[in-house]
């Protein structure tokens, strides 16, 4: 009864100590480092030391569900499981092995003692057994209740929210923390325990709330893939198990990418790691496509072309918008259009991923979106063709070498030919790259092959459009002479003006 009413009583404060957790409010927690817990009682809990936490102040460095373990009189966390039989006191176990995971450390000094060498082992084989145990502990009577969430909130987020510092994502190296065998376990933990049949949702949902999960995406901005890594799974689980967060979360990740394109910071580490988790929720679309997905779509998988860190997370990306045109094949002309406005003029590396993206959105495009966007498309393709970055130049050259495109072009000969002709002239007689040269002579020869009349239809064309230009920059050299002529008579040259008053000059000397 005693146990009871404290439980309830404590629920409400508790639940506010673990937001200020979630929060990353560790302003109170005090000791060796700005993280580190007072732990002097661990290693021997005894009847007086229970007397004590249950008459002194709560203390600032003590976590609430720790003090409410110790004042229940809640099992040593030395004890092992397997010497508990009760499941009311396993959980009761749990919670105090959770309290002792609470025990935080400085990973970054190598000065340290012999004490709290043994005391980082001591949480680390703590936290093993937590593990082990979430994985196997599963009734379907006795489920993990709201106190045991609690305490794994607060222990969550104890042991990994954190305030990265400022500039840490300036250059593109990885930062390997030097804490990750602690976090690895915590990470396990965290995933087991949200994967656990054990943990209810309904009731899990009020305290794996919208807080936790913003906190949880904070974590993405580390500098360490590992943990990344292990995050984009979390969330993934995240998504999976609480559906009643799925929007929620669809939404932050959004205002990351937003923040990403539209501010221009370019520093968030983590946007691979999201696009890759938000490839797995575009496959659950269901069709027609919502109008929400589709803004998704256009405001944000599009314009992340633009940062000049595409490169990073180019291969997610491009996932991404396959998925949408897999989903609505009729989406294809207008990734084509969002590609062509945001297309790099002179960042030749992102060219060469714009033109394989291009090729593969090609390879199964319907005829009739290809023809939407085929003019604006050749236009510029006309222009990566003649480009000096050799590259680039033999990169849209090899498009002609794509079966499915040349059959495109085959249909649309007669739109496309006179676009593309004037590039292709202008490669054969003046590319500097003989390789480009030669890669141009074979697209010219499957243009005659489609084609041969019209091919000389356009060459005849050309030439009688060079004549005329010819003319055209002839009439104005001759008239610039006309004009550069009459300015000489209206205005003398200067130097027989000063000619002129030099001798004036002379004369009245």
């Amino acid at each position: 009864m005693i146990k009871q009413f404290l439980s309830k009583r404590s629920l409400k404060s508790l639940k506010q100590d673990s937001d200020k957790l979630s929060r990353g409010d560790s302003s109170n927690i005090t000791a060796d480092s700005p993280r580190t817990l007072k732990t002097s009682y661990w290693p021997d809990i005894d009847g007086d030391s229970l007397a004590q936490a249950s008459t002194a102040k709560q203390s600032s460095t003590t976590p609430l569900f720790l003090l409410l373990n110790m004042t229940v009189g809640i099992i040593q966390p030395s004890v092992p499981f397997k010497d508990v039989s009760n499941n009311d006191e396993k959980l009761n176990l749990f919670m105090s092995k959770l309290s002792l995971c609470c025990i935080m450390f400085d990973f970054t000094n190598p000065n340290i003692n012999k004490d709290a060498i043994l005391q980082k082992d001591l949480k680390r084989r703590t936290l093993l057994e937590l593990v082990d145990f979430v994985s196997s502990w599963y009734d379907s009577n006795n489920k993990f209740n709201e106190a045991t969430i609690l305490a794994m909130r607060g222990t969550f987020a104890i042991n990994l929210f954190r305030v990265f510092p400022p500039n840490h994502s300036d250059d593109g190296e990885p930062r390997f923390d030097l804490a990750w065998p602690h976090l690895q376990i915590v990470y396990e933990l965290l995933l087991k325990f949200i994967t656990s049949p054990g943990l209810d949702a309904k009731i899990a949902k009020k305290y794996i709330d919208q807080s936790f999960i913003s906190k949880l995406l904070d974590l993405f901005e580390s500098g360490d893939p590992r943990e990344r890594d292990c995050l984009k799974t979390i969330l993934h689980r995240l998504y999976g198990k609480f559906t009643m967060h799925r929007s929620y979360i669809r939404k932050s990740v959004n205002n990351i990418f937003y923040r990403f394109v539209y501010e221009e910071n370019e520093k968030h580490r983590g946007i691979g790691e999201l696009l890759e988790f938000y490839g797995s929720v575009i496959s659950g679309f269901t069709l027609p496509l919502k109008e929400e997905h589709k803004i998704f779509l256009w405001r944000v998988l599009i314009p992340l072309h633009k940062p000049k860190s595409l490169g990073v997370y180019f291969q997610q990306l491009s996932y991404c918008i396959m998925l949408f045109k897999e989903k609505e094949p009729k989406l294809s002309s207008g990734v084509i259009r969002g590609l062509l406005r945001y297309w790099p003029i002179t960042n030749s590396q992102k060219e060469l991923l714009f033109l394989g993206e291009i090729e593969e959105i090609l390879e199964s495009i319907h005829m009739v979106e290809f023809q939407r966007v085929m003019i604006p498309l050749f236009w510029r393709i006309g222009c990566c063709i003649n480009s000096s970055q050799s590259q680039v130049a033999e990169k849209s050259l090899s498009l002609w070498n794509n079966e499915r495109i040349v059959n495109l072009i085959g249909h649309n000969c007669q739109t496309i030919l006179p676009i593309i002709f004037p590039a292709i002239d202008r490669n054969i007689k003046s590319h500097w790259n003989p390789e480009v040269v030669s890669l141009t002579n074979n697209v010219k020869k499957i243009f005659l092959a489609m084609d041969k009349k019209l091919f000389l239809s356009c060459y005849s064309r050309l030439k009688d459009q060079k004549v005329i230009l010819n003319l055209e920059a002839q009439k104005r050299k001759e008239a610039w002479k006309r004009l550069e002529h009459a300015a000489t008579l209206s205005n003398p040259p200067l130097i027989e003006n000063n000619n002129n008053s030099n001798n004036n000059n002379s004369s009245v000397s």
